[in-house]
């Protein structure tokens, strides 16, 4: 037998060849280009910049991050924990667990504590960070978690402090109980401008060969609201719309993102100036688009109050109200035909009333 024998290729086979790609190319591009330093975060110069102040001496508090979603609060703790330990040792120091999916008091009781008692070593493993002596603890969305497990998260905090540091991150503050953010330095972060928005859109497109213009540019900083991951994922899904080389547009944003046409909405607030019967036409034309009833109140929340002149003072409060009423019960899980039909008949019922001076 012999040895050493290369297999002859098959024929009519060949082999693909092409750039080698890493494991960084395929990852969605809100990770392929999360900020991996503090210098990286966009905008949020005062948390930084107090963030930084407390890192020259390696002593971080508990912390508490609160403000709208995709403005950098997780990408922050990240690179915080990565400026301390280095990305090899980050592994073992930090735990990152998502409060909404894991929010009930028994894994404060067994994953939370397990974590947080261990102590680590306090020799300086790389001598390129600070490596201090205590673990980070990062709980993502942590307003979703119960108040019984905020209150267990509370005495955890407490008796293991020295050896860890929570990080709790929310978008709501209020539902944090008062026991746990007063035992956190709490720091805000602010919804991004569209200059911002912009500029890290335009450093993307450059670095991945997209082609793109102004108003593609302005129609994602529209769509996205401040939310910074947002504008970068339906950039990714546009960019799939065109061929490569190709200008992606500001229509090709529209069609990915999930939006409701303004012709639309113009024709369903109209109709609400009209009669019960076209109104309720419009309604069941909207469902069977199946255009998503939470956007269609947004917009005629705006409506509402561009056309205030066609309510009374009372009548515009009750309206307003009654979207705001419809939009909670949606959170619940009502029935949006319903819903709809409710804001609509109190839209119409509201404009009536205000011209026979009711």
């Amino acid at each position: 037998m012999k040895f050493g024998r290369k297999k002859k290729a098959k024929k009519g086979s060949r082999s693909v060849k092409g750039p080698r790609k890493n494991a960084k190319d395929y990852l969605p591009w809100n990770e392929k280009f999360r900020p991996k330093t503090l210098n990286d975060i966009a905008h949020q110069t005062a948390v930084v910049s107090a963030l930084r102040r407390s890192m020259e001496t390696a002593n971080l508090p508990h912390l508490l991050f609160y403000g709208p979603p995709g403005t950098g609060k997780t990408s922050t703790i990240l690179a915080v924990s990565r400026e301390l330990y280095g990305p090899e040792l980050m592994k073992d120091r930090v735990l990152e667990l998502n409060a909404s999916d894991e929010r009930g008091i028994e894994v404060v009781r067994h994953k939370v504590k397990n974590f947080a008692k261990i102590a680590v070593g306090t020799a300086n493993l790389d001598p390129d960070y600070p490596c201090p002596p205590f673990k980070i603890l990062v709980l993502d969305e942590a307003d979703s978690m119960t108040r019984d497990a905020q209150s267990a998260l509370r005495r955890t905090m407490e008796k293991w402090s020295k050896v860890t540091r929570f990080c709790l991150i929310c978008n709501y503050v209020s539902r944090i109980i008062a026991p746990v953010s007063s035992r956190c330095a709490k720091f805000r972060f602010q919804s991004l401008p569209r200059e911002e928005i912009v500029k890290k859109l335009e450093n993307i497109c450059k670095s991945e060969g997209i082609v793109a213009n102004e108003d593609t540019f302005m129609a994602l900083e529209a769509c996205s609201g401040g939310d910074l991951r947002k504008a970068i994922t339906f950039l990714q899904s546009a960019s799939l719309m065109v061929e490569k080389g190709e200008t992606v547009t500001a229509a090709n944003v529209q069609q990915v993102t999930v939006r409701i046409p303004k012709g639309f909405a113009d024709d369903l607030y109209q109709a609400c100036t009209q009669n019960f019967q076209i109104l309720y036409n419009r309604a069941q034309e909207a469902i069977q688009e199946g255009l998503p009833v939470s956007l269609l109140l947004e917009e005629m929340h705006d409506r509402v109050l561009k056309y205030q002149d066609k309510f009374s003072e009372h009548g515009l409060t009750e309206t307003l109200l009654e979207i705001a009423r419809a939009d909670s019960a949606l959170e619940t899980g009502a029935d949006e035909s319903l819903q709809l039909l409710q804001v609509l008949s109190v839209i119409y019922k509201k404009i009536i009333d205000h011209r026979n001076g009711r």
